[in-house]
């Protein structure tokens, strides 16, 4: 089914520019769990648009590791860099470097805490939902592809994820408020399974009915790093496989002269590591993620600050509040999924509002 879109589409940009524009207020509904949603979003995006956007979260990826691999150790991650938008200096969520809590991130578009945030800082399936933690609806990215009728997939490799599947399916997600009823089961597909029989399933969807949104979970690097200590030999030979897989998805599209122009690929990390741990939500080596976009229309080779001078702040070291002018974060792998696709924002999303420029 074709994806209901805004208006006004097909300009120059590949993501839009939202001059700090404010959010929606909240649905009168949202503090009750059972069939609450925020308030569709109604800003009119003007954007390059492509059909369909992987997001690739590789768990536990310092992006020291790329950077000691090197182009003939992690040709994927490169290439991504070379031909894309990107950072090596992105950040995590502020409060926890830990992996369900930042995924949850990723797909919300929220911190973890305060009155925006999800409300996730369980690190293993709890048997519960999002919604739960948070005490009130929490729309995600899967809502706003779904319910403008687009399809969506999540493939992960830790079962930790199940919650965000649980947290949107039939049961749990929203009535669906736009356009034709699409149901309250926000995510069409998923699988937990290996990362090459995920990838496969994934490559196989593309070379016949792509998703608009497949967001993959790749956690070689996550276990080899709890096992073998993060930036060990052991944990580098994680970040190849890992990046084995990656070439995977980009030679896919590649290959097919109509995905090349209609496929994006954005890609981020949970968290880094360092020895024998990521838990340290102070220290540069837990928090600090790379974020790429790659595609049709995006800025080859580009520093993805360069880019954004009046709208993210180059960080440094320093960890960064919230307050004030942000760095770029993982968690705006939701408006950023959003805004390639020419569709409002997340409702309620707090972080990456103020669309990252990629061209």
């Amino acid at each position: 089914m074709p994806l209901t879109r805004p208006t006004v589409v097909a300009a120059a940009l590949a993501v839009v520019m939202l001059a700090g524009c404010p959010g929606p207020s909240d649905d009168p509904e949202a503090s009750t769990l059972a069939g609450a949603s925020d308030a569709p979003a109604t800003e009119v995006r003007t954007a390059r648009v492509v059909e369909h956007v992987i997001a690739i979260s590789v768990d536990g990826l310092n992006p020291d590791a790329i950077r000691r691999l090197g182009p003939s150790g992690a040709p994927a991650l490169h290439r991504l860099l070379a031909q894309g938008a990107g950072t090596l200096n992105a950040r995590t969520e502020r409060e926890l470097t830990r992996t369900l809590p930042n995924h949850t991130g990723m797909v919300t578009g929220r911190p973890i805490l305060g009155p925006d945030g999800h409300g996730v800082t369980v690190n293993e399936d709890n048997g519960s939902t999002v919604h739960a933690s948070a005490g009130r609806y929490v729309a995600s990215v899967f809502d706003v592809v779904h319910d403008h009728g687009g399809s969506t997939a999540l493939y992960s490799s830790k079962d930790k994820l199940d919650l965000i599947d649980r947290s949107w399916d039939a049961a749990h997600g929203s009535r669906d408020r736009t356009g034709a009823d699409d149901g309250r089961d926000k995510i069409d597909r998923y699988r937990l399974d290996t990362e090459p029989d995920n990838v496969s399933r994934l490559v196989s969807r593309l070379g016949s009915v792509p998703d608009d949104l497949s967001f993959v979970h790749l956690a070689e690097p996550d276990a080899a790093g709890h096992a073998s200590g993060f930036m060990s030999s052991a944990y580098l030979d994680g970040v190849r496989a890992a990046d084995r897989q990656i070439g995977r998805i980009l030679s896919a599209v590649s290959a097919d002269g109509d995905l090349r122009d209609q496929v994006a690929v954005v890609l981020t990390a949970d968290h880094g590591g360092l020895g024998g741990s990521h838990s340290d939500a102070t220290r540069a080596a837990d928090f600090t993620v790379p974020f790429v976009v790659w595609g049709p229309g995006v800025a080859r080779g580009a520093d993805l600050y360069a880019l954004n001078e009046d709208r993210r702040t180059r960080p440094g070291r320093a960890r960064s509040s919230y307050d004030g002018s942000q760095p770029v974060r993982n968690a705006e792998v939701a408006n950023v999924v959003t805004g390639l696709l020419g569709l409002p924002d997340v409702p309620g999303s707090a972080l990456g509002r103020r669309q990252l420029q990629v061209s």
